[in-house]
């Protein structure tokens, strides 16, 4: 049986992450791995923070701590909030532990056996006002391909090439905004890209499954040839070299980072030794299918450098299977921003209205073809239309009724009518393409048949009205409330992937006991009767509430959005 791994892209340790880093790699991949799992699939789901490089001692220094001690904290508090946010990962570790520390040493020292790493003396810019070294990511300026002004020298946002500082046209430090800069020599470790770029290449084309977002931009760095790299830094916080002659080096961060995936695994079979194996999902793991989620801007990454790592180490690592990458969510047509606290973060939002609330809606405007842009008027006309109105109402308004008519249990009586059965034929046609869609990733349109199948219920109750038919022929509405609270039972198990916290609600009322780990896998026409009269239930508070429109403008007026954006 084929064992699935999950690895999200890692979050960085500098801040709080917003909602376009959720949606842009933590909420898809968790919603992968809870429905592998309510499919009966063995899932490893394994995310971590990125914890190394500049912007960490940058963000610590300016905090007062030590970076060590500001990682720590922030560790915590990201921890937390994918918590807060239902993201059900089996381990979220660091990329400061000893076990990622060992592997990359371990990867360095290989590539340079095999003649994948050279030493070479390299001029860097040097800040003379900031007195030190700049990270490539922390000189700025203009991008000499494309002119996006607000350029890193390690690689521009907006055209996504890679840069090296002296690329730029204007150049200025990040930490400062200095133009007080010289050019001096260091010697560091270079990853010969040059020398791997037909195996890369040959990896990358075997994958056509890939989405065009994916395989495009690795086609395009390849297309233009590959640089060989510098993988070192001047810095004291990250992994050493740990090599004669290179004691003030580490590991430039993009490369020790994607191994923590592989650390990671180690962290959490450490927690539980005698029963965890974390070479079996990383070390000629044959059986294992391997997904990762990110944002486009790690997408080179993912299908170049790291694949170049463990290809170069001629060791059987497992590589990625199935790479899933996202557009930008914009907020208002401009860029979230952690740098520029520009957006909604993760412990704002959680704050102002459960996880659920943005789960959805997120999920179902995921930048998946083309950057999205949040706006707050399309976020709360999705939760009052598709949560509140289109689920939320159509449970409490049966049970209640139900309760009012009936009591609190399932009632007998009558027999299924065409109007069931039409009702079996088009829910299981939709069941399938849902579940088609959640397979193939395509995650929008699994969220439109998901609220297509929501809209079901409201069509079957519409045509069926049982508080009419109660005046006239109460067997008659037993039938279609019988039927309408199994629609239920079918909606929590299918919207727990997407909204765990009400999927739960639904089945603390419906007294079902649902893990999340059960899916609708007989004929509906059984799952359409798995409750059956005398059933107990209760009627749940509101499952969604509306956002009021005076909301919306309180929302606008702390975060930015509108026609003033």
């Amino acid at each position: 049986m084929t064992r699935h791994l999950i690895t999200s892209a890692l979050p960085y340790i500098n801040g709080v992450k917003h909602l376009g880093n959720l949606i842009g790699s933590m909420l898809p991949s968790d919603l992968y791995a809870r429905y592998l799992r309510a499919r009966g699939e063995e899932v490893l789901f394994i995310c971590a923070t990125d914890e190394h490089g500049t912007p960490a001692e940058l963000a610590a220094r300016e905090a007062g701590l030590d970076v060590a001690e500001f990682c720590k904290e922030q560790h915590e508090v990201q921890a937390r909030l994918g918590e807060a946010f239902s993201l059900s990962f089996d381990y979220f570790g660091r990329s400061s532990s000893s076990q990622n520390r060992e592997l990359t040493q371990h990867f360095g020292n290989k590539l340079l056996e095999n003649g994948f790493i050279e030493e070479r003396v390299t001029k860097q810019v040097f800040s003379i006002d900031d007195d030190r070294f700049l990270p490539d990511r922390y000189v700025e300026g203009t991008c000499p391909h494309c002119g996006y002004e607000k350029a890193r020298g390690d690689q521009c946002e907006s055209c996504t090439r890679l840069l090296d500082p002296t690329d730029l046209l204007e150049p200025r430090s990040a930490i400062s905004g200095s133009a007080n800069l010289e050019v001096r020599e260091s010697k560091h470790l270079f990853l010969l890209q040059s020398k791997l770029s037909d195996e890369i290449r040959a990896w990358v084309n075997e994958h056509a499954d890939w989405p065009v977002l994916v395989s495009s931009i690795a086609l395009k760095w390849l297309d233009e040839g590959l640089h060989d790299r510098g993988i070192t830094r001047d810095l004291k916080w990250g992994v050493p070299v740990g090599r004669e002659g290179m004691e003030d080096k580490v590991y430039y961060v993009w490369f020790d980072a994607p191994i923590e995936y592989i650390a990671a695994t180690w962290e959490w079979a450490d927690e539980d030794a005698d029963n965890r194996d974390w070479k079996s999902w990383w070390y000629e793991a044959e059986d294992v299918n391997y997904t990762q989620f990110m944002a486009k801007d790690n997408i080179p990454f993912h299908t170049v450098t790291f694949p170049g790592t463990q290809l170069a180490s001629r060791e059987p690592w497992k590589m990625v299977d199935y790479i899933k990458g996202f557009n930008w969510l914009n907020y208002y047509g401009g860029k979230f921003s952690t740098s520029q606290k520009r957006g909604i973060f993760m412990s704002d939002a959680i704050e102002m209205l459960p996880a659920d609330y943005w789960r959805y809606y997120l999920l179902a405007n995921a930048p998946e073809n083309s950057d999205t842009s949040f706006t707050w008027e399309s976020f709360s006309g999705a939760v009052n239309k598709d949560l509140a109105d289109t689920l939320g109402n159509f449970v409490n308004r049966i049970l209640k009724f139900c309760s009012s008519k009936f009591g609190t249990e399932l009632p007998a009586g009558g027999t299924p009518t065409a109007r069931e059965d039409a009702l079996i034929k088009s829910l299981a046609e939709r069941i399938e393409t849902y579940n088609t869609h959640m397979d193939e990733l395509q995650i929008r349109k699994a969220m439109q048949e998901l609220r297509a199948i929501w809209v079901m219920g409201n069509e079957y109750l519409t045509e069926a009205a049982p508080w009419t038919e109660f005046k006239t022929d109460p067997d008659a509405a037993a039938v279609s409330l019988r039927c309408a609270i199994n629609l239920i039972r079918v909606f929590a198990i299918l919207s727990a992937p997407v909204i765990p916290n009400a999927s739960r609600q639904i089945s603390e009322a419906l007294n079902l006991g649902l893990t999340g780990e059960e899916w609708i896998s007989q004929p509906i026409e059984v799952e359409l009767t798995t409750l059956k009269p005398g059933h107990k239930f209760t009627v749940p508070d509101v499952l969604f509430r509306k956002i009021s429109d005076e909301e919306v403008a309180e929302w606008q007026e702390r975060f930015g959005g509108g026609e003033s954006q």
